[in-house]
C-alpha cells in the first residue's frame, strides 16, 4: 500500500515544477489578499493581520490538497504552459470547492455568498492561467 502511494505521488510531483509551486501558491496569496484589501481598506488589515491570515488559509488549503492530487505538478506541467494551464485549471476548480467548503463552517469568517463563489472561482482560473502563461514565455 505504501509503495503505491508512493507511485501515486511520484507520477504527480515533479521537482522541477517547483518554482512553478511557489509562484501558484504566492498568486493565491496575492489574489485574496487584494481582494480583502479592496474590501476592508489597508489600515484595517495592517491592523487585523489574523483576518488576512484567516481569509487566505482556506484557498491555499484547497490548493495543498487538490494541486498534487489532480496533477498541477506532474512531469507535464513542467514542459510547457500548453499542459501547464489546464492541470491548473481543472485543479482550482477542487481547490476553489474545498476552500468553499471550508468557509462554510463557523470556524472560518466571509460565508460562501453566491457572488463571492463565482468571483473566486474566476479570479483563481484566470489568475493561474495568466501566470503560468507568463512563466512560460518568460523561462
Amino acid at each position: 500500500m505504501a509503495n503505491a502511494v508512493a507511485d501515486f505521488f511520484e507520477r504527480r510531483l515533479d521537482g522541477r515544477t517547483t518554482p512553478i509551486a511557489v509562484g501558484d501558491l504566492l498568486l493565491i496569496a496575492v489574489l485574496f489578499s487584494g481582494g480583502t484589501i479592496r474590501h476592508h481598506g489597508v489600515a484595517f488589515v495592517t491592523s487585523n493581520p489574523g483576518y488576512l491570515a484567516v481569509t487566505i488559509a482556506p484557498f491555499l488549503v484547497g490548493w495543498i490538497l487538490a494541486a498534487p492530487l489532480l496533477g498541477a505538478y506532474s512531469p507535464g506541467a513542467a514542459e510547457s504552459s500548453k499542459a501547464a494551464v489546464p492541470l491548473a485549471l481543472r485543479s482550482w476548480l477542487l481547490a476553489d470547492a474545498i476552500a468553499l467548503g471550508i468557509r462554510a463552517t463557523p470556524l472560518v469568517h466571509g460565508g460562501v455568498q453566491l457572488t463571492f463563489v463565482a468571483v473566486s472561482l474566476g479570479v483563481g482560473l484566470v489568475g493561474l492561467a495568466v501566470w503560468r502563461t507568463v512563466y512560460f514565455k518568460l523561462r
